[in-house]
């Protein structure tokens, strides 16, 4: 697996895992990011790179000092799992 790379141009997070891009999309507003939607092909599913890409893109947020709204369902069971990550969800 790669790094987790911002393109902001596309408003999503990816990860490159055996020549496929699994996503995160999002929206920003100032100190706000909201998760849309993610998006891993097929031919990852079952490999915890979902997780992997959740995790990634909310330890970008927390360093970028962001808070998040999980409006993706995966993003929010995700973080509802891991209690260390609850801080980041805009109240």
């Amino acid at each position: 697996m790669s790094a987790i790379i911002d393109n902001k141009a596309d408003h999503r997070f990816e990860l490159e895992v055996e020549g496929h891009i699994a996503t995160e999309h999002y929206k920003r507003d100032g100190n706000v990011i909201t998760f849309e939607h993610t998006d891993v092909p097929k031919e990852l599913g079952g490999k915890g790179v979902g997780s992997k890409l959740v995790q990634g893109a909310l330890d970008q947020v927390r360093t970028a000092g962001l808070k998040v709204i999980p409006q993706c369902p995966f993003v929010k069971a995700w973080i509802e799992k891991h209690a260390d990550y609850q801080d980041l969800v805009a109240r």
